[in-house]
């Protein structure tokens, strides 16, 4: 196997392990999701808005860099 080969089967690899990472971090998250990111409905306060705007934000900014939106638009 060429050098180059060797490489290239390694930064496979990493890219997988990657997005399997990417992969289960996004099914933890579709499941807090579906469970009202561990609210009740009649116990929501300012923070918790505050918290899902944070991760929303990250999300946004996520998504903006992968699909070149937002400040990312190509």
């Amino acid at each position: 196997m060429t050098r180059r080969a060797i490489d290239n089967s390694k930064a496979i690899d990493a890219f997988l392990a990657a997005k399997f990472e990417i992969d289960a971090m996004l099914e933890r998250l579709a499941a807090l999701s579906a469970d009202h990111f561990d609210t009740h409905p009649d116990e929501i306060d300012w923070g918790d808005v505050g918290t899902l705007n944070h991760y929303r934000a990250k999300l946004r900014e996520i998504t903006d860099s992968a699909f070149g939106e937002g400040e990312h638009a190509r």
